[in-house]
């Protein structure tokens, strides 16, 4: 391995890159060889570095300086976020202002299923409407992901999601004006700058402007990521999407036909369960997402 020292990208701003170490924080560069290659260091990723000579003995400096030597094999990578080396997606939608849209929530369970990392859902001002976490209960329920219903401007059961994220790199995920920042600041201890919402078309200001890492108290990271209204779905063959919902899982296999789509297809095991293990709006929305993705 090259490099005298590894740690992890928090922070990249501009072609400089923040990176957290056992002996303190390091300002680094990329390689060149990086950008003839094509090669982009992203958020999240290990790294191994080559510090300044000046700066080998400094600890816990901000100032202290180096270069990316080398990128080391990634667990993941998420696209949008541009994100390495996630434990966990919380997947944050508002229970009002603005308003949560299921299609949208099963795009992003999508994407993690996909890469492969856990997700669980947060709905956020339940303040504002107690009915959404408890619909959103329903039609999950047997998907089994974790569901916490929170207000963090009114600090509202917020502990289990506190518990949640311990000692992991966790990414909030979600669209503009749900809270996410708000969210941050209490389990950090922080005081980024929240948004607005946007009277006119009831989405929130972009406050976050780039990815970034920060510690939590209890130990892990938690993730920031520029607001988004929707994800890419996975290239995926259309008879592979069912895949992407947990509770088809069981019943894959089980339909008359090898290469049921599970939409108009005579004796199939999904449709039969539409109502019963599966719930009918997810079901709309897996049948949006195979239709027109």
């Amino acid at each position: 391995m090259t490099g005298n020292i590894t740690g992890t990208i928090i922070k990249g701003v501009a072609g400089q890159y923040t990176i957290a170490t056992a002996s303190g924080t390091y300002i680094c560069n990329a390689r060149g060889l990086f950008r003839k290659n094509k090669i982009k260091p992203i958020i999240g990723d290990k790294v191994a570095i080559i510090t300044a000579e000046n700066n080998n003995s400094e600890k816990n400096n901000e100032n202290s300086t180096g270069t990316i030597a080398e990128i080391l094999p990634r667990t993941n990578a998420l696209n949008r976020p541009k994100v390495a080396n996630v434990d966990c997606i919380i997947i944050t939608l508002a229970a009002a202002k603005p308003p949560l849209h299921f299609t949208m929530l099963d795009r992003y369970l999508m994407q993690a299923e996909y890469e492969q990392i856990n997700a669980a859902i947060c709905i956020n001002k339940i303040d504002l409407n107690s009915e959404i976490p408890q619909l959103v209960q329903e039609i999950y329920a047997t998907a089994g992901y974790p569901i916490f219903a929170v207000s963090a401007e009114n600090q509202l059961n917020l502990a289990a999601v506190a518990q949640f994220v311990t000692a992991k790199i966790t990414v909030l995920a979600g669209p503009s004006g749900v809270g996410k920042t708000s969210l941050i600041n209490t389990l950090t201890n922080k005081t980024l700058q929240t948004g607005t919402l946007s009277e006119k078309i009831d989405r929130g200001k972009h406050t976050t402007r780039h990815t970034e890492f920060f510690p939590l108290p209890q130990g892990g990271y938690i993730i920031d990521t520029p607001g988004f209204s929707s994800l890419d779905p996975p290239n995926l063959p259309k008879l592979e999407r069912a895949t992407l919902f947990r509770e088809f899982n069981g019943l894959l296999g089980q339909c008359r036909f090898s290469d049921c789509l599970h939409v108009s297809e005579q004796d199939c095991a999904i449709k039969n369960q539409v109502g019963k293990t599966i719930n009918p709006r997810r079901y709309e929305s897996y049948l949006e997402l195979v239709k027109n993705p």
